[in-house]
């Protein structure tokens, strides 16, 4: 087990009446477990703590009058990842996936698999499949995308970064879920805290469902897997974007952070040969 503490500080220039969903607090899972956790709204406001989504992400929602917001979260969590060798990971067939996992096989907003099945089957057909094929598709995403703040936005689906071949993390996180769907191997977006990340920020990953369980996979390769905190699970990133706003809000300041005790530091890459699940 190792204990992180996440959180992160956001501050507002709200000019409208505007509302608010914040998707920031870390998942209450099997290999997740919360044992501290604060939320502060600066001014004080009521809001709402619900779940929404296919995953039930947990979301912070409330209504503000122009003002200064301030938002601060912060957490202790408790992390357990189950580590696997990756030789006897194989892919599952499409006949005998759970039914439940059939969605993230779908186009979806930003991952429109559809249109790169051509070039995923050309260029990762022959690879051995399984563990080894994703990793494949990570591999090429890391040498052929250059990670450049600014390139995209709120638009830019993983199309545009195929063509363009730059981006963030939730740009790199889309294209290979996109390439892992036209391979007929379901993948899907995790938004969390991310240790070791350099700057720090909220952090754009994935998992592909091989065998019977899914596992975690950053193309980025800008942060070691087993120091992943899950916030949030989606088809992409419209389902676990950090905030939703309606009205007239500008982010002026942010701070994120994810931190080991001292005890509990993680190797800053994880180990070769080795596969990460936390999914219940």
């Amino acid at each position: 087990m190792t204990t992180i503490q996440v959180g992160c500080d956001l501050t507002y220039s709200v000019t409208n009446p505007t509302s608010f969903l914040f998707n920031v607090a870390a998942a209450r899972t099997e290999h997740q477990t919360i044992s501290g956790e604060t939320l502060q709204l600066n001014p004080p406001i009521k809001y709402e703590t619900s779940s929404i989504g296919m995953e039930d992400i947990q979301v912070y929602r409330f209504y503000v009058e122009p003002c200064e917001l301030q938002l601060q979260y912060h957490a202790t969590v408790d992390i357990r990842p189950e580590i696997y060798d990756t030789s006897g990971i194989i892919e599952t067939g499409y006949s005998k996936l759970p039914h439940e996992i059939l969605p993230y096989l779908n186009p979806s907003r930003y991952c429109e698999s559809d249109r790169l099945t051509r070039f995923a089957i050309r260029k990762f057909g022959n690879a051995e499949p399984g563990f080894l094929r994703v990793t494949a598709i990570c591999d090429w995403i890391n040498s052929n995308l250059d990670y450049e703040a600014g390139t995209t936005d709120a638009t830019t689906s993983a199309c545009d970064v195929f063509i363009q071949r730059a981006g963030v993390c939730r740009d790199y996180a889309h294209l290979a879920i996109a390439l892992c769907r036209a391979l007929c191997i379901p993948a899907r977006y995790i938004s969390g805290y991310a240790m070791a990340l350099q700057p720090p920020d909220f952090h754009g990953f994935f998992e592909a469902y091989l065998g019977s369980r899914w596992y975690l996979f950053d193309a980025t390769r800008m942060a070691p897997v087993e120091g992943f905190v899950r916030i949030g699970t989606g088809r992409d990133a419209a389902d676990a974007s950090f905030a939703t706003i309606i009205g007239a809000a500008t982010l002026t300041s942010m701070a994120v952070r994810a931190e080991p005790t001292a005890s509990d530091q993680i190797p800053n890459q994880p180990e070769p040969q080795a596969a990460v699940s936390t999914a219940n």
